[in-house]
């Protein structure tokens, strides 16, 4: 598939086969999605972040990131390669009917349940074989039907219980999605652009359940929330750091000063350039 300089990231998405595709430029994103993930790189380089642990992915590499545990990703170019990159997600439906019908005398024994959340998956024919054959499905004029990308997902799942011992019981441990903190996720990411959408998979939540949790802290609506957060934020950077205001909306995540200082205005009586 080729892309123009010009084009943003582009991503197609069949049945749960994900192709991410972009022009020379990098692309952060947080990731927290409910269901276990692997990614393949044709070419650039994805980095990411889990707290302290960095893990860096060349092209020909190939990793798995487990469900509901929220990472930094950094999908790069790298020199003139653009970032081109494909993932599987394994839904929990599609693991369980896999696990029913496969053998469980196969199961190693013993394997405790490793504490990682992202495993780099060590090269071998099957995963190189899977993610070469999918390249052809993300041409324009072609799509995969629905039995084709089935056959595509459980050839993964084979592809990773080869690879590592460890991932059997990630792959089919079916209990419940734990829930992250709100107030905490919301303080340590008030400044990116999230949906409510987002911010509520991120938590480990549908939005209904995120919206009648969030009413138990606050009184504010989430979007009140975020906005007074981060014009708190922008009030002591301009105040106590001297910081410029042409300087201060991007950080705090206004996308435009106009948005900001009538926002500003609004909370605090003044405009923000005569704090």
């Amino acid at each position: 598939m080729s892309i123009q300089p010009s084009e943003k990231l582009k991503t197609i998405n069949y049945s749960g086969i994900f192709l991410s595709c972009f022009s020379d430029y990098s692309e952060k994103c947080i990731h927290a999605t409910p269901e276990h993930t692997m990614v393949y790189l044709y070419s650039g380089e994805q980095v990411i972040q889990d707290g302290d642990e960095i893990i860096t992915i060349q092209a020909g590499e190939c990793a798995f990131v487990r469900r509901n545990h929220r990472l930094l990703m950094y999908k790069n170019s790298k020199g003139d390669e653009l970032y081109k990159g494909i993932s599987l997600t394994f839904k929990r439906n599609v693991l369980r009917n896999f696990y029913s019908q496969i053998k469980k005398s196969d199961f190693p024994k013993k394997v405790s349940i490793a504490e990682e959340n992202v495993f780099k998956i060590k090269p071998s024919p099957d995963i190189t074989s899977l993610f070469q054959s999918l390249t052809p499905y993300f041409d324009d004029k072609i799509k995969p039907t629905e039995g084709v990308a089935h056959l595509k997902i459980q050839e993964g799942i084979y592809a990773l219980l080869n690879n590592s011992e460890l991932l059997f019981p990630i792959l089919f441990d079916f209990t419940e999605p734990w829930k992250i903190d709100i107030l905490e996720f919301l303080n340590e990411n008030y400044k990116d652009e999230l949906t409510m959408e987002q911010i509520a998979s991120y938590t480990g939540r549908s939005l209904a359940t995120f919206k009648r949790d969030f009413n138990k802290i606050s009184n504010l609506s989430p979007q009140k929330w975020l906005i007074k957060k981060r014009l708190e934020t922008a009030y002591y950077k301009l105040k106590e750091e001297g910081m410029k205001v042409q300087d201060v909306y991007l950080e705090v995540g206004f996308k435009n000063p106009s948005h900001f200082s009538t926002a500003f205005k609004k909370q605090y009586g003044i405009p923000p350039t005569e704090i």
